[in-house]
């Protein structure tokens, strides 16, 4: 009975496999390879976007301005090495306690490059399907009443397309 529980549970959940070359690239297949990390990608949630289910994947820890405690500032989703397959919208959300100061505003960065399309104040905005790749995210808060600024750790999220060998696809 527990075994046909176990295989009901990952029935709809992709195995994907994550190992980084010699040369420091990171790569990811459906077919094991020796010394590869094993990921469960889950087919989606309410939303329709699948992500890593590895324990461990926590938003990074909080950094409190100098003149401003927050005892929450850091990238709650995507989470930490999560992965969206292409034509997924990534949703990116800040955890941030207390509020916004009225002097104060986020910059995002994606890979370096800030987003010009989100308000100075969002916390919360959806980034549309991206192609296959790497990507880093950040935010920034300055206050422009003391020309501080505090930025989250960085989160790595990857985009690959499915393969073709993964059954969930040929529906």
């Amino acid at each position: 009975m527990v075994l046909g529980l176990a295989v009901a549970v990952t029935a709809g959940a992709t195995v994907i496999y994550k190992w980084v070359d010699a040369d420091g690239v990171v790569h990811y297949s459906d077919q094991e390879v020796p010394g590869a990390e094993k990921m469960i990608i889950s087919p989606g949630s309410s939303n329709g976007i699948g992500g890593s289910t590895r324990s461990g994947a926590q938003p990074p820890a909080a950094k409190p301005l100098k003149n401003q405690r927050f005892s929450l500032f850091a990238i709650e989703s995507p989470v930490r090495d999560q992965v969206f397959f292409g034509g997924d919208v990534v949703p990116v959300r800040l955890g941030l306690e207390p509020g916004l100061q009225p002097q104060q505003q986020i910059t995002w960065n994606l890979n370096g490059s800030p987003l010009s399309d989100q308000g100075p104040t969002a916390v919360s905005f959806v980034l549309p399907a991206q192609p296959r790749g790497t990507y880093v995210l950040t935010a920034t808060i300055r206050d422009a009443a003391t020309g501080e600024m505090q930025t989250t750790d960085a989160v790595t999220f990857y985009v690959r397309q499915p393969s073709d060998l993964d059954p969930l696809r040929r529906k």
